[in-house]
Parts: C-alpha cells; sequence; structure tokens
C-alpha cells in the first residue's frame, strides 16, 4: 500500500550487490527489457531472493520521482527494438519519494473491497506531487476489479520534508461517496515510528491504533449534520 524510495536501511555495499545479484538473474534467462526482482532484508543485513516480475510494478513512481528516469517510456522503447538512452552510471537518487495507493477499500473492517458512486473528487497538486488515476466525479467504482483508484506519489529533498509533504496531499484529497485508504494512510504519515524510518513487514501488527481513525468530515457533511440535530431538537 505504501512503497519508498530509496530504501532508508540499505548500506551503499548492500545496494550494491543486490544490483549485481539482479543483474545474474536477469542474464540467466534471458531477459531484456524494464523488470522488478524483489528481495527480502532480515535484521542480520541478509537479503533473499523473493521473486521476479518482467514488468512495470505499481511502484515504479518512486524510482521515477528520484532518478527523472520515465521508466514507463523505457519499456516502451525497448519493446520496439531501441537502445537503451542511459547507462548504469546515469542513474543517480536524487531525494526521498513515497507512494500511497488510493483504493476502494475500508481498512477498519480488513479492508473490504468499497463500491459505489464518487460523490465528488479533488485531487491533491503542488510542486513535488503526482497524481496517476483516472477516476472523476461520478464515476462509478464496479466490484470487478482491483480497488485501485489512484496513486499519490510525493518527492522531497528530506525523509522528513517527503512524509510531512505526503501528510498534506492525503489531508487534501477529496474523494467522498465511497470507503478508501485516504484517512487510514494519512493517520500512518502522523504515526512517530513511521515518520522517524522505524518499519518493516510487521509494522502494521504492532500498530493497531492506527485502525483507529475519523473518516474525513467536509464542510457539508457537517452542515447537515448540525441542520438534522436542530430539526430534531426543535421537534422535541
Amino acid at each position: 500500500m505504501i512503497e519508498i524510495a530509496p530504501s532508508l536501511i540499505l548500506t551503499p555495499r548492500l545496494r550494491a550487490e543486490m544490483g549485481k545479484a539482479a543483474l545474474a538473474i536477469a542474464r540467466a534467462v534471458d531477459y531484456d527489457n524494464a523488470g522488478t526482482m524483489e528481495f527480502l532484508l532480515d535484521q542480520e543485513g541478509r537479503y533473499y531472493f523473493i521473486e521476479m516480475n518482467p514488468r512495470i510494478q505499481v511502484e515504479h513512481t518512486v524510482t521515477e520521482q528520484i532518478t527523472a528516469i520515465d521508466i514507463v517510456r523505457s519499456q516502451i522503447s525497448i519493446a520496439a527494438g531501441e537502445p537503451l538512452e542511459i547507462k548504469q552510471e546515469d542513474v543517480t537518487l536524487q531525494g526521498h519519494a513515497i507512494q500511497c495507493r488510493i483504493n476502494a477499500e475500508d481498512p477498519r473492517n480488513n479492508f473490504t473491497p468499497s463500491t459505489g458512486t464518487i460523490t465528488a473528487y479533488l485531487s491533491p497538486g503542488g510542486i513535488g506531487v503526482r497524481i496517476d488515476g483516472a477516476v472523476y466525479k461520478d464515476y462509478v467504482v464496479p466490484p470487478y476489479y482491483d480497488g485501485l483508484l489512484a496513486k499519490l506519489t510525493v518527492r522531497g529533498r528530506t525523509w522528513e520534508e517527503t512524509v510531512s509533504r505526503m501528510r498534506r496531499s492525503l489531508e487534501e484529497y477529496v474523494l467522498r461517496g465511497i470507503k478508501t485508504t485516504i484517512p487510514f494512510m494519512e493517520k500512518i504519515m502522523e504515526e512517530p515510528d513511521f515518520r522517524a524510518g522505524l518499519f518493516d513487514t510487521s509494522y502494521l501488527d504492532t500498530h493497531p491504533e492506527l485502525f483507529t481513525y475519523d473518516d474525513h468530515i467536509e464542510p457539508e457533511d457537517l452542515v447537515v449534520a448540525i441542520s438534522a440535530a436542530i430539526a430534531a431538537y426543535e421537534g422535541l
């Protein structure tokens, strides 16, 4: 649900070793295009190969944000038989990036899919904010497909700046009519351990308080609630 780049715990040596391992795997199967190698790192700094995906994954945006490389464009160019325009020494990492998947799900109900009509939609913007999505007001979220509505990606000069920018972007994101992961992600961006970069694969299990949050309340909703309360009071 949340992807970051670069890793906060990888040393330059480990990053180089894992890069060499990824190249060796790709060459062993004669793979020649954009792809993703997944590794798992344990507390002792040992890494384990998990899988190879011969495609671009959802989280490609964080890599693009810190390298300024259009991976989708490169994938299409390679498939068309064109040579890769960059060399490894051209790839440098600048700043930090976080991606939050805006899903039509209810985190407080075991991430149950949420369907229905989007009654209001306004995405955040500004410096370092990127949206990849195609939903809009009156869009009907069906029950037949994956619940991913949009990918919200932000970039900053430091980890702290990036987390703050993501929190602000989530706070500004307006998507009403269905349950989404937006308030849940906002809660994570406020959590001290996450802000300090202290998280692993057990993060959600060790932080159950993240599932206690209030849904975004819009001014119009508040007006309706107050009007209903006044009407009920006057009717007593």
